[in-house]
């Protein structure tokens, strides 16, 4: 027993870095809960152990009495006087009853109290070492593979796990891999221990990468402001610069796009876009989109419900494989996308202004004074053909465009003026 406890003294110590003196008492406290059972009637019992030697003794108090009639809690004056020259009748006296076969029954009947202190105290190492980690990066090797493909990582002291809802599927790993990898939390394990929980599908490992990677980052010259992912295929991050003369995307990109290909390598070839930030929510999805032209754009007044159209050619991209494109939109901009292509909308649009035209509405047939953003000029020569709301809408927008200085765009934009006049 005693070159065990030295063993496990020496491991724990220096493999789990829990030092000797916790482990030491967490030892004493279970076996003093086993020697009361070796041990029965004795009064006070404790355990001794030398941390040195892990030599262990148990000893009791006693009362010195003249002739002993309980053994277990009571000694003899003669036997008392060769311990202790100073022992009167009716002291108490502290005697050693190490049972013969204590070492080996007490270490069976300990085993389980033993286990669930030394997770206690393995527990506060974990969160002293590792709480004032969190959301930073951290290395290991992959030490095995558990149920359900859970990564079980070497940090060192102790291992992290990497559950598989952490890492993409499109990674793949092997025993002794190396794997870079965010510390996302530490949490209690139901067996009274602690557990560092690893991620690498989460957006903020992205974000930490690019600190690493761009010194601009670092040194807050840029800030990141939004990231969102889908682990494995693409990343949108958004950034922006407190300097006007540093431009965020380019240093982020790099010289020659080594910035951004380092951390994309880490990613294992995910899709990186990086966009310039903007406080408004359709210049920011304007410029996500980019080269994507976005033809019209509404917002709901609750501004959970964003409507676009796009060109039918773009209207693929936009979406992306399996909507990925457009689910990252959305979550950049915090908003539903709704995305049109611009023939579906120029059809309903069609029907709206032509069941608009032929309303009893009396503003229909008033003569047209102003329109906004529409020049007098351009408006005189809309007058000649088209003086009022109805005939402009029952002429839709390829018979407007025949009308000097007027265009497709600025023809569409005049009809969703007048229509949104009537609805509103």
């Amino acid at each position: 027993m005693n070159k065990d406890l030295i063993a496990i003294f020496e491991y724990l110590e220096r493999e789990r870095g829990i030092k000797r003196e916790i482990i030491i008492d967490a030892i004493k406290e279970s076996l003093e809960i086993a020697a009361k059972k070796s041990v029965q009637d004795a009064e006070n019992v404790r355990v001794s152990i030398q941390p040195k030697t892990g030599e262990m003794e148990v000893f009791c108090d006693k009362t010195v009495v003249e002739k002993v009639q309980r053994p277990m809690v009571e000694i003899s004056l003669k036997e008392a006087l060769k311990l202790d020259p100073n022992a009167v009748i009716d002291a108490k006296l502290s005697v050693a009853v190490t049972p013969k076969d204590f070492g080996r029954i007490a270490a069976q009947k300990a085993r389980q109290i033993i286990g669930q202190k030394l997770r206690g105290a393995e527990r506060d190492v974990i969160y002293e070492e590792y709480r004032h980690r969190i959301g930073q990066l951290i290395s290991g090797s992959v030490k095995r593979i558990g149920r359900g493909n859970t990564l079980i990582v070497d940090l060192g002291k102790v291992e992290g796990i990497i559950p598989p809802r952490n890492y993409p599927i499109t990674e793949k790993y092997h025993v002794g891999d190396r794997v870079l990898a965010l510390l996302y939390e530490v949490r209690d394990t139901e067996m009274g221990g602690a557990e560092v929980v690893l991620s690498r599908s989460h957006p903020d490992f992205v974000k930490q990468l690019f600190i690493q990677e761009v010194p601009e980052i670092g040194d807050g010259t840029i800030t990141i402001e939004k990231v969102v992912r889908e682990a494995g295929y693409r990343t949108k991050i958004v950034v922006r610069s407190t300097d006007p003369k540093i431009d965020p995307v380019g240093s982020c990109i790099g010289m020659r796009g080594t910035r951004v290909k380092n951390i994309s390598r880490e990613l294992g070839g995910e899709k990186i876009d990086i966009i310039p930030f903007s406080p408004d929510r359709y210049e920011l999805l304007t410029r996500a989109l980019d080269p994507i032209v976005v033809r019209y754009f509404r917002e709901n007044p609750e501004a959970t419900n964003i409507f676009i159209v796009i060109d039918d050619e773009n209207f693929a991209a936009c979406l992306g494989k399996k909507g990925m494109n457009i689910r990252l939109l959305s979550q950049l901009v915090d908003a539903q996308l709704d995305v049109q292509k611009t023939s579906d909308y120029q059809k309903i649009q069609a029907i709206e202004r032509a069941n608009l035209a032929t309303s009893e509405d009396p503003r229909l047939d008033e003569p047209i004074s102003s329109l906004e953003g529409i020049s007098n000029l351009v408006i005189q020569e809309l007058r000649e053909r088209f003086n009022t709301p109805r005939q402009l809408l029952l002429a839709g927008p390829d018979k407007l465009t025949e009308v000097p200085g007027v265009s497709i765009e600025m023809a569409e934009k005049l009809l969703e003026q007048i229509r949104r006049g009537l609805t509103s």
